[in-house]
This record gives C-alpha cells, structure tokens and sequence, in this order.
C-alpha cells in the first residue's frame, strides 16, 4: 500500500502541495519536519509529525529531523496570539539537546536503508549574513501573499499586532526547504496544517531558484472532539519528557479521555493495526463493553512507546496504589518508590498534625480553597490514603502516616497527591 494511502486511512493527511507526491512516493525518498525547541520537552501534539516521520521510515524512505535551533530564536507566529518569549542562547542549546530523545523512541536508528538524519538549522541561518540572506532570498518573496497567509492575517488583526521578526519566519523555513533539498536531497515537508503557508513557501523557493519540483504534506491538527487541542490541561501540557511528565500522569492523561476520542488517537499516534482499532470502536457500542477498556489499550500504547516497558509498569503501579479504595496495601517504601512519579509535596510534620484535610489540602495545591475541600467532602470526593473522608472537620492524626512519613490525598478519583512530613 502506498504510504499516502496508509496516513490517509488513518486521518493523518489535511492537505498535499501535489497529487503528483503519490506517484513519487513509489520510490524512496527523503523527508522532513521541524521542531523548534521552545522547551526542553515536545508534546503531546507534536507526537503526530513524528508518528508519520516513522511511517514514511517504515515504508522505506528516510526521515529527516529539523531541530529549529535558528529559528527558535526568532518564534513562529502560527497558531499564536502573542509573540513568543525569545530565548538565551545556553536555553536553546539545552532543549535542542533534550528534545532530540524523543526520536530514539519511535524512529529506527538501525534501519537498513533509511537511517535518520538529524540537522540543526542554527549551522546554516547562523552562519548567514544579513545582507546576503535579504539579497539572496529576501528578493524572491512579495508582501502581498506573505500578508495574506493566515498565521500573518490573524495577528495583525489582533490588538498584539506582529513584529518583523516573526513576519520573517516564513523567509527562514522556507529557505530551510531549500537548503535541506540542495544539500541533502530532501523533497517533502510534513507539518500541521497550521504550517501550510509556510510549508508551500519554500516550494515556491525551490521552484523559483532551481526549477525543481518539491511537496508538502500538512495533517490535522490534533484536536479533542470539543475542539480543544489534545495534551493542554489545567495543570499544563502533556510533555514527552518524563522530567516534564512522568510515565504515571502521562498515563493518567490518556486514561481519562472521553470514548469518543480514543479511536481518533489511537489511528493517529499509534502503529495499533487499523482491523484491530475498528474492533475496539465495534465492542465499546455493545453493552458488555468494560469501561475505560479502550482508554487503557491506548495509555499502554503510548505510554509504552514514550516511556518504554519500566515506565509503563511504573505507570501502572502508581495508578493501582492511589486508585480509592484500592486493595494494594500502602507502605512507606512502595510510596517512597512511587513519590517521583506523582505529584507530591512536603511539609513539616507539625503543620500536619491537628490539620484539617482541608487546610492540608489547601497547602499542598490539591485544593485551592478551604471551602472547596468542604464541597468536596460532603460530595463525596474526598480521600486519604485511599479511604473516604465524610466529616469535613476531619483531622490528621500521627496513625494516619503511613509509616510515620507519608499521606496519600485524592480529590476525586482523578486528583492525588503525596504528602511527605519533614521532621
């Protein structure tokens, strides 16, 4: 099957530059998508372009992994309503470094015949002179369809506006099309649909500098079916890195989810074989389907791929521990083991003992108000070391630490937390 039929099949393409990229995808060749390391950490979102990434590597063409090291420091206006918070150089260095982990989890560093090229953008635009980029490149763009692309439109139709630099975003990814083409032979761009304009811009380059064709792929966007974008929570986005997420609410994010979004997810960010995902969606419409079944396949799946077999035992284990009303009997040493994989705090052991749950709720940011933990309590929702409270005057006693150190708090049986008392 051809690899366009296969992301298609899965809801992975928004948008091609050019029927003609099917034909051209019969044979080998090589592709590429950036990411600018604005953090230390890609999310959940980013997952898509490099699920794909690892799709074209398996149908025998070489993936390429821009890590925008120059462009980072100018920031991509698409998608954003404000500028982006420009980074020091040391920070750059940093998240480039960290971010490219993520691909040694899915891409084939062993692959026979489609190694992955990893490039950093920093060592061609930094080494770019000013005057010459403007003559060189700068003269092959007009005003009138940089104005008109979408991620332009909407900022300067905002109250925030747009500054030149990020206006020159587009010069600069385009010209990295150009440059990964002429020195490394590469003929497709795959990015979100969010990328389009800048994506079609350094075809256009190409074909105005060599006369040479080169394609685009865009996917959607990963969106949850209320329309918001999937890995943004309250308490903040689902990173890949355990050092921003750990395995166990990484776990937990996707466990949650609402049936009507696993199926999406799991043809999107998964190599889940496509018979066995509709037989999934065909058991969750039948009666005697388990709930949550589905959620767990996919948080497996995942959490496997991000965080390799000990992390999803981890996961696991941290879930089976803090579920209320759990059979594992809590100990201090299988709390301590799990204590950095779950949101956990510390406070001196005066402050804990004659507390309320409330006010330790509340000083732990399980909770953000007394009032709240009241609600919570008579509703029901509230939970220490995984059995109920029903009197919101409830107080913690020294026979309520297990193992004389810890507490287990739970709003709800989603929100926990590990408490720690310092002597």
């Amino acid at each position: 099957m051809n690899i366009i039929e296969v992301l298609r099949k899965r809801g992975l393409v928004d948008a091609l530059s050019s029927e003609e990229l099917i034909q051209r995808t019969s044979h080998p060749l090589k592709v590429y998508a950036g990411f600018d390391p604005t953090a230390g950490s890609l999310h959940l979102g980013n997952l898509v372009s490099i699920v794909i990434l690892a799709h074209f590597q398996r149908h025998g063409h070489t993936p390429v992994v821009l890590l925008g090291g120059g462009t980072v420091k100018i920031g991509d206006p698409s998608g954003k309503s404000r500028e982006r918070p420009l980074l020091d150089p040391a920070t750059v260095k940093k998240n480039t470094a960290s971010i490219a982990g993520h691909f040694e989890r899915v891409l084939q560093f062993d692959h026979p015949t489609a190694k992955p090229l990893f490039v950093n953008n920093e060592t061609w635009l930094g080494a770019y002179p000013l005057i010459d980029f403007l003559r060189d490149v700068g003269k092959h763009f007009r005003l009138g369809p940089m104005l008109a692309k979408e991620s332009v439109r909407a900022r300067l139709e905002s109250e925030e506006g747009i500054s030149f630099t990020e206006f020159s975003y587009q010069l600069l990814q385009a010209y990295d099309f150009y440059h990964l083409w002429t020195e490394h032979g590469v003929s497709l761009q795959i990015g979100g649909s969010d990328q389009w304009g800048n994506i079609t811009a350094g075809i256009e380059l190409i074909r105005k500098l060599k006369g040479e064709s080169c394609y685009g792929l865009t996917t959607p966007l990963l969106t949850r079916s209320d329309g918001k974008k999937f890995g943004k929570t309250e308490e903040g986005a689902i990173w890949l890195s355990p050092d921003y997420c750990s395995p166990y609410q990484f776990y937990q994010y996707l466990v949650r989810l609402p049936d009507s979004d696993v199926p999406k997810l799991m043809r999107m960010i998964t190599f889940m074989d496509l018979e066995e995902i509709a037989e999934i969606e065909e058991q969750m419409q039948k009666r005697s389907y388990i709930p949550n079944t589905a959620q767990k396949r996919l948080a497996e799946e995942l959490t496997r791929m991000m965080h390799g077999e000990e992390g999803l035992k981890t996961a696991e284990l941290v879930t089976e521990t803090a579920a209320p009303g759990a059979e594992t009997t809590l100990d201090a040493t299988l709390l301590e083991k799990i204590r950095d994989d779950m949101p956990h705090a510390a406070l001196p052991i005066e402050e804990l003992i004659g507390s309320k749950f409330t006010e330790v709720a509340v000083k732990t940011g399980l909770l953000p108000s007394k009032g709240e933990g009241v609600r919570l309590i008579k509703n029901g929702g509230a939970y220490l070391n995984n059995e109920r409270i029903d009197d919101p005057d409830f107080q913690i006693k020294n026979n309520h630490l297990v193992g004389g150190r810890f507490l287990l708090l739970g709003a709800g049986k989603k929100k926990k937390i590990l408490v720690e008392a310092l002597a």
